[in-house]
């Protein structure tokens, strides 16, 4: 199953949330700060923990064509 899918579903929706509380507060440099802490900087952490499987298992598949190419060329 993947997760990265409904990572995005969910960072759209937590996104919508904090833009609307972030147009809420009474001023704009407060909203701003709302948005980033509330807003942007949970959602980099879910989609960044959401892709560490994507990227091991990319990683893992470059070492694999690595190895395979080495074992080519010693031929």
């Amino acid at each position: 199953m993947r997760a990265m899918p409904f990572a995005i579903i969910i960072v759209i929706g937590w996104l919508y949330v904090t833009v609307l509380v972030a147009a809420n507060e009474p001023t704009i440099t407060s909203g701003i700060i709302s948005f980033l802490f509330y807003g942007a900087l949970p959602c980099g952490i879910i989609l960044y923990l959401s892709g560490s499987k994507i990227r091991r298992q990319r990683k893992r598949y470059r070492e694999m064509m690595a190895e395979r190419n080495k074992e080519n060329d010693a031929d």
